[in-house]
C-alpha cells in the first residue's frame, strides 16, 4: 500500500507544473484525496482536496483560480495542476487520503495516510 507523489521541480514565476499522486495496493478513487505543502520553517498547510466521487473540491484561498485537482480513476491517480506559480508556492508538496471519502478539508487531522513529498521551487 503506497502513495507516490511526483512531478516537482524548478519552475520560473508564472510557469506551470503538474504533480501526480499515484496509489498502489488500493483504489484511490474510494478516498477523498488532498494535497498539502510545507515551506521551510512553516506549518504544513492544506492546498486542495477532491472527494471520492470527484463532485466536490476544496482549494485554499491562496491557490484559488490558479490550481486545479483533477483525478483519473483509471490511472489510480490524483493530480495537482498548478498554473501562474509564484515564489511563495515554493514548498514540499504531499498528497494524502482523507478518513471520510465524502468530505474535503484543508485540515491535517482529517487525513490519515500520507505519501512522501515532492519539492516544488518557484524561482527566476
Amino acid at each position: 500500500v503506497q502513495l507516490q507523489a511526483s512531478g516537482g521541480g524548478l519552475v520560473q514565476p508564472g510557469g506551470s507544473l503538474r504533480l501526480s499522486c499515484a496509489a498502489s495496493g488500493f483504489t484511490l478513487g474510494d478516498y477523498a484525496t488532498g494535497w498539502f505543502r510545507q515551506a521551510p520553517g512553516k506549518e504544513r498547510e492544506g492546498v486542495s482536496c477532491i472527494v471520492s466521487s470527484g463532485g466536490s473540491t476544496y482549494y485554499a484561498d491562496s491557490v484559488k483560480g490558479r490550481f486545479t485537482i483533477p483525478r483519473d480513476n483509471a490511472k489510480n491517480t490524483v493530480y495537482l495542476q498548478m498554473n501562474s506559480l509564484k515564489p511563495e508556492d515554493t514548498a514540499v508538496y504531499y498528497c494524502a487520503t482523507a478518513n471520510n471519502p465524502y468530505y474535503c478539508s484543508g485540515l491535517r487531522y482529517d487525513y490519515d495516510y500520507w505519501g512522501q513529498g515532492t519539492q516544488v521551487t518557484v524561482s527566476s
